[in-house]
């Protein structure tokens, strides 16, 4: 068998390898032979959604048994035996990493959403940010449709609030349900909250912006929101349940897309 078949090129196997956790799985299972979710989950340390990013990196390389539990492929094999004479230097990957990549990292807020493990310190703030935009756009007197408001409500203050947090709280449970139904992503439902709540602080500005601009200006600010809040909830899709990035790109858009139909099937889209 050629060492060609190991990797499809140089670069694949840097970004693979890079990570020392997604090096310790590929030790762990070249060395377990196979082993189940849970148990390599604890033996990393890791958060649900990390560990779940982490092996989906590494799916070219392993399969899974009748049990679901998870061991190397013929390539992870080859890739477990070149680890085995390879050293790779962390502190050397560390220097790779450049300030223009820093700064895409906090505009997907990645060190905020990579600390949401420890979800139930992280939940009061996410509770603060749903009231936080609850209370706006009641004052705004502007009725929340998820990404979106409508200038005008008949609705009392409480209702309008009320509204508010119920629109993302059913956001979060449609999630819960697609990453189970596609991706068969389960547990964390917690950080999923916790991280839904915090992408939805840029849309949650929006009714106390309205307050001050014309209805003109307003109407610019927000499509930036939601361009921001996408960029967000695609962040915590993948800190929270560990999906790539290109995936929870996908998903966001899908959500945003089911927000638009709504809205024109209720003729609230003008």
């Amino acid at each position: 068998m050629k060492w060609g078949y190991m990797l499809d090129n140089e670069s694949q196997y840097h970004t693979l390898l890079r990570n020392p956790a997604r090096r310790r799985i590929i030790e762990i299972l070249g060395t377990q032979e196979k082993i189940g979710f849970k148990e390599l989950r604890q033996i990393l340390g890791m958060g649900i959604g990390t560990v779940y990013y982490h092996l989906d990196m590494l799916s070219s390389y392993l399969d899974q048994d009748k049990k679901r539990k998870y061991r190397l492929n013929d390539k992870g094999r080859l890739l477990f035996q070149s680890l085995k004479g390879e050293s790779i230097s962390p502190s050397r990957l560390e220097l790779s990493e450049t300030f223009s990549h820093q700064l895409i990292r906090w505009l997907f807020l990645a060190p905020v959403f990579s600390k949401t493990v420890q979800s139930l310190r992280w939940l009061p703030l996410a509770l603060l940010i749903l009231l936080f935009g609850a209370l706006g756009s009641a004052f705004a007197s502007s009725q929340s449709l998820l990404f979106f408001y409508s200038p005008f409500t008949n609705h009392q203050f409480e209702t309008t609030s009320i509204l508010y947090i119920f629109n993302w709280i059913s956001l979060f449970f449609f999630s819960d349900l697609i990453l189970f139904a596609i991706f068969r992503r389960v547990g964390g439902d917690l950080q999923l909250f916790v991280c839904i709540s915090i992408a939805s602080l840029p849309i949650a500005t929006f009714p106390y912006l309205y307050l001050f601009f014309s209805y003109e200006v307003a109407r610019y600010l927000l499509l930036v929101l939601i361009i921001w809040t996408m960029m967000l909830l695609s962040s915590a899709y993948s800190f929270s349940k560990g999906l790539r990035l290109d995936r929870s790109i996908i998903l966001s858009l899908l959500v945003l897309y089911l927000n638009v139909a709504v809205l024109f099937a209720l003729g609230r889209l003008v």
